[in-house]
Formats: C-alpha cells, structure tokens, sequence
C-alpha cells in the first residue's frame, strides 16, 4: 500500500514537473491581437474617448487623462499595438480599442504601453520597431506617476 502512495506521488510530481514550463511557456508565447498595418484607406479608426468623458476613479491621476490626449495623437500606431493586458479576449484587437472608453484609464498595462508607444514614436520609430519594443516587454519600467509630466 505504501508503495502505491509512493509511486502515485511520484507520477504526480512527475506530471506537474514536466507540464508546467510547457503551460507557462505557451502562455508567454501568446502575443495578443493586433493589426499589422494602418487601417485601409478609407476606413475610419473608432474615435479615441475624449479626456471630459473620464471623471470619479477613471480621473484620480494625470496620467489617466493625458494618456487619453496622447492617444488622440497616434491612434493609428495604437491600432497597430498588441495589449499585454489580453483585453483582446474581451473584443479588443489592438491597443487602440483600449482607449475607445475607460478601459485605458483603469489598467496600468494599457497606460504604460500608451506612453511608451508616444516616446518612441517621438523618437521616430516606427509602429513595426514599437510593437517589437512591447513585445520584449520595453514597456514595463515606465514609471506612471511620472509619465504625464515626462512628455
């Protein structure tokens, strides 16, 4: 009987051992929707929501609201910007639509990879060589309370 326990434990321990890297590695693989490329000539991007709309826990901060007007000022490389926030699994598909209402303002993901995408496009970088950057996770460091006041 003993030696069932054993063995089960072991082929348990074995199982999660071995599944584990594989499950996170998937996970981390997974980069989020986006679009390859600006919109087709005639189609118009939703519009970004204008910083009057965000009041109460979506407006603590500058950084929320001048995120909003940043964003107006690059919608196209948003469009083409995948969301480490994985809000494409509730409809998104870049990190444009994150800014199309309040969502932007409440998640630290979709602010910092705002901000990063407006310092690198202001240093020229294309929307391609700016996906690349949130893809590696350049994003990450971006010190939010200062953000607003960077730029």
């Amino acid at each position: 009987m003993l030696l069932r326990w054993i063995n089960l434990s072991l082929v348990l321990f074995l199982t999660f051992v071995v599944s584990a890297p594989w499950a996170t590695s998937q996970q981390e693989a997974a980069v989020p929707a986006f679009n390859s490329g600006p919109p087709p000539k005639g189609i118009k991007l939703p519009p970004i929501l204008a910083k009057e709309f965000l009041w109460g826990q979506n407006a603590q901060h500058p950084f929320q609201t001048h995120a909003y007007d940043l964003a107006a000022k690059i919608p196209v490389v948003l469009h083409q910007q995948p969301c480490y926030c994985y809000c494409d699994r509730i409809g998104h598909n870049s990190l444009h639509s994150c800014f199309e209402n309040t969502h932007g303002a409440q998640c630290a993901t979709c602010l910092k990879e705002l901000y990063y995408a407006n310092a690198m496009t202001k240093k020229g970088k294309t929307p391609t060589q700016i996906r690349q950057g949130i893809i590696k996770g350049e994003w990450k460091p971006i010190d939010l309370q200062t953000a607003a006041s960077d730029d």
